[in-house]
């Protein structure tokens, strides 16, 4: 080997290597009855080229038609939109190796058939590459199988396979090749998007299940999702040959430094852990931390989704909402109580008062009936009797400021109807001498 030699003899054995095969599979086309069927096939993959368009406006019309479709299903109706040229020209590609093969000898439709069996392979790597949940990881696996799938079928495996390891850069004993990397990327994809697949499907059997708490579910799924995932990638790192024993020191050397730079981000991981084990919030709670109140749509490991009711979605780190003061209105159960404060006039009486409010808050819907309401008086304030109103009710996440104002309306409804009146502030001005300064004043407006 000379050391001076700019590419590497491998990488030039296997070049011609392969362009060897090419030109064998090239000459054997140059046959007449070969030539008409190669011509037909590029025919047929033209035609459905322009039929696509045709095809894509009726079809895509029809799925935006449907009412009720999840979103999973409108991405595989845009997965077959997409893969809709190569699905017409298969379709017509077997018709036309159907309809020769009745018509003329088989080996005047052998292209045909090896043409279509590319087709339907390709479509099948197309949809199955979709099961991977990263889009970047999806295309390089779809290419990575489809290229493959053309080369095995074509003839070309062998050549390929030799040139895609002659592609090769060496540190000390460890060899890493462009096929490795295709190897690695193909069977990790594969094993990501199986458990990608045993995941979704573990996760509906586990929401399902009503024995099991929402805060555990969403711990299980986690921990399910976490080892299924990470088992996928190391597996399938394992199977091509790379050794990660290596990766011990470094990741634990990676691990002190990110200790100190990410505590934030590690306290809030941490945080999130023990509030799904101890189950003090769990999605559907209504919780008000601070000024927020709102319903927990979801648990995340560094944040939890708190909706209000206007709408707003907040993102509160997992550490505030364990070393904070939170109030989980639903935590053990779904009743509240809420307390409303009025007052009446003096000239009022009391206990009549207190009979109208019960049957005020008695009067509102949402306020529960099996759970009776209170009134009592709670001092004696400078222009009216003071009182308290409670009542429960089971429904927080339908909002507490709208039944608090139901229950005032139905408040000022029935003391209207029964004479009570409810006081407000009122003050008397009275001028000192007033009869000396209106005598002043016009002895002025005299001398004027």
């Amino acid at each position: 080997m000379d050391p001076l030699s700019p590419i590497n003899p491998e990488i030039i054995n296997a070049t011609q290597g392969l362009f060897a095969q090419a030109e064998t599979f090239v000459l054997s086309l140059l046959v007449p009855w070969r030539l008409y069927q190669v011509a037909g096939i590029l025919a047929l993959l033209v035609l459905a080229w322009l039929m696509r368009g045709f095809v894509s406006k009726r079809f895509m019309g029809w799925v935006r038609a449907q009412e009720g479709m999840s979103k999973w299903q409108l991405r595989w109706m845009v997965t077959i939109d997409r893969n809709l040229t190569m699905m017409l020209f298969t379709i017509m590609n077997w018709a036309t190796f159907w309809l020769l093969r009745q018509v003329t000898w088989p080996s005047r439709s052998q292209l045909f058939e090896v043409s279509g069996t590319i087709g339907l392979l390709l479509l099948f790597v197309s949809f199955a590459s979709k099961l991977i949940g990263n889009r970047f990881l999806s295309r390089v696996v779809a290419w990575a199988a489809g290229f493959w799938v053309v080369a095995v079928i074509l003839g070309f495996d062998t050549g390929v396979l030799s040139f895609l390891d002659s592609l090769a850069v060496t540190f000390g004993d460890f060899r890493l090749s462009a096929l490795t990397v295709i190897k690695a990327l193909v069977v990790t994809g594969g094993l990501v998007g199986g458990a990608r697949l045993v995941t979704r499907g573990a996760s509906n059997r586990i929401r399902q299940n009503p024995d099991i708490s929402p805060s555990m579910q969403v711990l299980a799924i986690k921990g399910l999702q976490l080892f299924l995932f990470g088992g996928a990638i190391f597996i399938g790192l394992k199977a091509v040959g790379f050794d990660l024993t290596g990766l011990a020191v470094l990741s634990g050397a990676i691990g002190v430094g990110l200790g100190f730079g990410l505590q934030k981000v590690v306290s809030n991981l941490v945080s999130g852990i023990i509030i799904l084990l101890d189950k003090s919030i769990k999605p559907g709670d209504v919780i008000s931390l601070g000024e927020t109140f709102g319903w927990i749509e979801s648990l995340g490991a560094r944040y939890v989704s708190v909706v209000t009711r206007d709408g707003k979605e907040y993102l509160i780190p997992n550490e505030d909402l364990i070393t904070g003061q939170v109030v989980n209105w639903s935590h053990s159960d779904q009743f509240v109580r809420l307390d409303l404060f009025f007052g009446t006039s003096y000239g009022d009486d009391p206990h009549l008062v207190r009979k109208l409010a019960i049957e005020a808050a008695g009067r509102v819907n949402r306020v529960l009936k099996d759970r009776p309401s209170v009134c009592h008086i709670v001092g004696f304030g400078d222009s009216s009797v003071d009182y308290i109103l409670r009542f429960w009710i089971q429904d927080p996440t339908e909002g507490l400021t709208n039944i608090r104002g139901n229950v005032y309306l139905a408040l000022w409804d029935i003391f209207k109807e029964n004479g009570v009146s409810i006081p407000f502030p009122q003050r008397e001005v009275k001028l000192l001498n007033a009869g000396e300064n209106a005598k002043q004043a016009a002895i002025l407006a005299a001398q004027d």
